[in-house]
């Protein structure tokens, strides 16, 4: 990819949240044939002409701010973090993962910019914060209380499949292709790998996000709380 083609990749919108998914529901009145309700947690301009986001139904018509809110009061104490020193459009999958995981924030190492496409706007709900550097992020982790656990197969790591995660962690994952870091790995209290049986060498960077970040909800989540 051109310089030039990367740049627009980049600044490229993903779909706005109107009209972008079929599956919504129209205005209040058409739906339900009552009064528009006065909860302050419902957006007047969603009550008027419908509610196309994706978002779960419990949160039909409510606005931005008051969804951020709720699933602030139940965020887990995971983050995640991923470095973007190239161009790589799983950011955006690790985003909109991080989002229905309820992971506390995400956390994007290098570039500042990156492709939101593939975030289809979870990026709108979901806590995140910019490190220059794997050193500043390590030194935000440690006043945090957080254990660095980085992901990738590489030689001395532990599967994934058997290992304990700490319950206060911060997931690191590397870039498409040359995956984690020798400085990251270097820092990261453990490097954890997932099982594979083919004849690839890796697997896609925002697939193996979701994989260890399921592993660490099956470990510490409340499932009670899912929808």
């Amino acid at each position: 990819m051109s310089t030039d083609e990367q740049t627009q990749a980049e600044e490229t919108p993903g779909p706005t949240e109107w009209g972008e998914h079929p599956h919504g529901v129209g205005p209040w009145v058409e739906e339900f044939g009552t009064e528009l309700p006065t909860d302050p947690r419902y957006d007047p301009e969603l009550l008027a002409h419908g509610d196309s986001r994706n978002v779960v139904d419990a949160y039909r018509y409510w606005t931005r701010e008051a969804i951020v809110a709720d699933i602030d009061r139940r965020r887990h104490p995971l983050h995640v973090a991923i470095e973007n020193f190239g161009h790589d459009a799983n950011i955006g999958t690790v985003v909109r993962t991080a989002n229905a995981f309820a992971v506390d924030t995400v956390h994007i190492i290098g570039r500042r910019r990156w492709n939101r496409r593939g975030a289809m706007v979870t990026d709108r709900y979901q806590h995140l914060m910019h490190h220059p550097d794997v050193d500043t992020l390590l030194d935000w982790a440690a006043a945090r209380g957080l254990t660095v656990v980085a992901v990738d197969n590489t030689p001395g790591s532990v599967p994934l499949e058997t290992v304990a995660l700490p319950r206060n962690c911060l997931l690191l994952f590397g870039q498409e292709g040359p995956g984690v870091t020798e400085r990251a790995r270097q820092v990261a209290s453990m490097t954890v790998s997932i099982a594979q049986f083919g004849s690839t060498r890796s697997i896609n960077a925002g697939v193996a996000a979701g994989i260890a970040m399921h592993a660490w909800i099956r470990q510490h989540a409340d499932l009670a709380d899912a929808w």
